[in-house]
């Protein structure tokens, strides 16, 4: 009898003990390779998970904290114009009360000039009417020495008015 494959019992009993040789070595490879192998992948892909996880979170953050940022960035240029506007009407209020400070001691000064001025003018008239008074003593006192009548005394009185002048025996 002539075999196929050359297949006899010794063969087929070494087949079938390589088999189960081969499923107990795979089953304790499993148990010895392959299940801590599988839980270092598991454990890796969790820690890939979580920084993958944590960046995008790390990344929503930043995100937020970069709006925070130009949002205060903002806010600091507009406390930054208004302080310089205020800065700005503070100097033009300042300015204005210079003026008006300035203009109030030019009139004050004018004020006064003028107050002097006429004080002067005051004091030169007096000092003419005290001259004036001065002449006509002495022509009232040639008048009574020389006893001369009325006419000539008149024309005494006139000629004096005239070299004084009427105008300033009139202000």
């Amino acid at each position: 009898m002539e075999r196929l494959f050359d297949l006899d019992f010794q063969l087929l009993h070494d087949a079938v003990i390589t088999a189960v040789a081969v499923f107990v070595l795979f089953l304790f490879m499993s148990y010895m390779l392959f299940k801590p192998t599988r839980e270092l992948l598991k454990k890796r892909q969790e820690r890939i998970q979580a920084d993958l996880d944590s960046a995008a979170s790390d990344r929503e953050e930043a995100s937020g904290l970069k709006n925070e940022y130009e949002a205060k960035m903002a806010g600091a240029q507009k406390d930054a114009d208004a302080v310089l506007s205020e800065a700005r009407q503070k100097a033009l209020k300042n300015e204005e009360q210079i003026i008006a400070q300035a203009k109030d001691e030019a009139a004050n000064i004018i004020r006064q000039a003028r107050t002097e001025a006429e004080l002067e003018k005051q004091k030169a008239a007096d000092e003419v009417k005290t001259q004036i008074i001065d002449v006509a003593s002495l022509m009232a006192g040639k008048v009574v020495a020389a006893s001369i009548d009325t006419n000539v005394q008149d024309s005494l009185i006139e000629e004096t008015l005239k070299e004084v002048g009427e105008s300033t025996w009139q202000s």
